[in-house]
């Protein structure tokens, strides 16, 4: 499945899967430009992610940034490198 890899793309994602009460999606590729997966056009490479909501009660760090990799899968599969997770 090919997806548009945006900031406003991965944000939609991420409500339609864990209905977060705080979500801010930050496209930070340009801080990564010549790095490690980075790409020419210094967009959709390299995001932040700061989520809040009850899906992340109770659990553990390891399984609160697992629930945003696997709501975020068909993005990292079409090329995200990075995703920086802030679960507030």
């Amino acid at each position: 499945m090919s997806v548009t890899i945006s900031a406003q793309a991965m944000d939609a994602a991420l409500r339609q899967r864990l209905a977060p009460t705080r979500l801010e999606v930050i496209d930070e590729s340009y801080q990564h430009a010549g790095h490690a997966g980075a790409n020419d056009s210094g967009v959709g490479t390299h995001f932040r992610v700061r989520i809040a909501g009850p899906a992340f009660d109770g659990k553990t760090r390891v399984a609160r940034h697992r629930l945003v990799y696997d709501a975020l899968q068909d993005f990292i599969d079409q090329g995200v490198h990075a995703i920086a997770i802030e679960v507030l």
